[in-house]
């Protein structure tokens, strides 16, 4: 199974992000990550969406996307697009587990939110394998409550998205 990252351009309307996900889900695919958000155009907003394809032909719904009035472009990210997560984790912890916790965050460029005696709310960036490993790391401690973002990505270069985009 091969997974695509789409970034679509969209105008700020209600409503639009149903029919956007109502597309793949009609079609037979299964939307791994989610992520929307404004861009640097005021009314617009960039939705990254990563799908999973078994077989099935993603220029199909891609061409249906481009259909929708609001929709106004869509991009297919190479694989060495720019990529991230962003996770919250609630880890917990006790005066005996508490530097081994710490010492993890350092080891993987994650940072502290929040500190009670017997909690830690660390947030952690970077691409979706790196985060995966964090999990596993973190696991052996117990997991209390986890959070995570869609995907964020960008293409490579000094092209934008936004490029003979009228503002």
């Amino acid at each position: 199974m091969s997974k695509h990252v789409l970034s679509l351009l969209v105008e700020d309307k209600p409503g639009l992000l149903t029919r956007v996900a109502g597309l793949f889900a009609r079609r037979g695919f299964n939307i791994e990550s989610l992520a929307v958000g404004a861009s640097e155009i005021e009314g617009l907003s960039r939705i990254t969406v990563v799908v999973s394809v078994d077989g099935l032909p993603l220029e199909q719904v891609t061409k249906q996307l481009n259909k929708l009035i609001n929709v106004i472009k869509i991009v297919e990210l190479e694989p060495d697009s720019v990529q991230r997560d962003h996770m919250l984790i609630k880890v917990k912890t006790d005066a005996a587990s508490r530097s081994q916790v710490l010492e993890a965050v350092t080891l993987f460029r994650a940072r502290v939110i929040d500190v009670v005696s017997d909690a830690l709310i660390i947030e952690i960036t970077g691409d979706t394998s790196k985060c995966a490993a964090f999990i596993k790391i973190l696991e052996p401690f117990g997991i209390k409550e986890m959070v995570q973002s869609g995907v964020l990505a960008m293409g490579r270069g000094s092209k934008s998205i936004t490029e003979k985009v009228a503002k």
